[in-house]
């Protein structure tokens, strides 16, 4: 019975422990990451692995003077970049192969690559990931390799995001930590299989923020160019030739009569054929037309002659 009751007892207290860390993870995870959010964001970010975006030039000069003996405090704002650059070029297959080079030479890579169509049609888009720090510069050399047609930029500042996935990832692996060490402290197998079912849990949800935590220093640290290239299919605009500049009145008269002599021609053609077709036509109904008619030119009566007539008068009293 005693046995019993010191078991009931051990179990009792190690779930107490499991419910007293359980409170203390839920609890801390929110209050930690507004304190390390609020108090430290720069080195929050660092642990995030975030690239810090570089300070302008211009800083201390549009701002106020630093006070002497003050070290000036480094921009370790975390930022994403992105851009949409669409060219225009004679040749499509030189300008990806260029952007290909200059991405290679930043430390970047081709993320993704489509290339379609042929000739006047031919297109080709590439997804660049350049490292962040040099996203301008390079940014700057791909606009340079044809016509820009368009031509977007966008940065996100995800400071405090970074900070606040840094903060409770810290806060979770705490919370993992003390649950493993109760494991190490239990007696029974029911206290083992209660503390093992919440520990499969919190480190799961350790392991969903490293990921949130990793996607986010990607973000950070490479910045995404979207390149569109397409052919000039523009038309070349006709210049004059000193030849055509200094055409006299002969050759315009000339060029007139050519034209005459050509609307002559096609007015020709345009009557033999109209009567090419009317000719089956003229055989199938002209030849009985001309018959009738001359059948009946024969058996209409014809009228005597007005002297004739005269002469017969008196011949007949006669």
């Amino acid at each position: 019975m005693g046995r019993q009751a010191r078991a009931g007892a051990s179990a009792a207290a190690v779930a107490a422990a499991v419910l007293l860390v359980g409170g203390c993870g839920a609890g801390g995870s929110g209050d930690s990451a507004k304190n390390d959010s609020g108090a430290a964001p720069a080195k929050a970010a660092g642990q995030g692995g975030g690239t810090a975006a570089p300070a302008p030039a211009n800083a201390q000069a549009s701002g106020a003077p630093a006070a002497a003996g003050v070290t000036p405090v480094a921009d370790t704002r975390a930022i994403s970049y992105s851009a949409q650059l669409a060219l225009r070029t004679k040749d499509v297959p030189q300008v990806l192969a260029k952007a290909r080079d200059l991405t290679n030479a930043s430390g970047g890579y081709v993320g993704g690559e489509s290339v379609s169509g042929g000739g006047a049609d031919e297109s080709g888009q590439l997804t660049l990931k350049i490292p962040s720090a040099a996203y301008q510069q390079t940014l700057d050399q791909l606009s340079a390799l044809g016509e820009v047609v368009s031509r977007k930029s966008q940065a996100d500042d995800l400071t405090q995001q970074v900070a606040d996935v840094a903060s409770r990832v810290r806060t979770q692996q705490a919370s993992v930590d003390r649950v493993r060490a109760l494991m190490a402290e239990a007696k029974t197998l029911s206290d083992i299989t209660s503390l093992e079912g919440e520990l499969s849990r919190r480190e799961a949800d350790l392991e969903s923020l490293q990921k949130q935590q990793k996607e986010l220093s990607a973000r950070t640290s490479y910045s995404t160019v979207t390149l569109d290239v397409r052919r000039d299919t523009a038309a070349p605009t006709p210049t004059a030739t000193p030849e055509d500049e200094g055409q006299g009145f002969g050759e315009s008269v000339g060029s007139a009569l050519g034209g005459g002599w050509h609307v002559l021609v096609t007015i020709a053609q345009a009557l033999a054929v109209a009567l090419a077709a009317v000719a089956p036509f003229l055989l199938v109904l002209g030849v009985p037309a001309a018959l009738v008619h001359r059948y009946w030119r024969r058996t209409r009566p014809r009228p005597a002659p007005p002297g004739e007539a005269g002469e017969a008068g008196p011949a007949e009293e006669d």
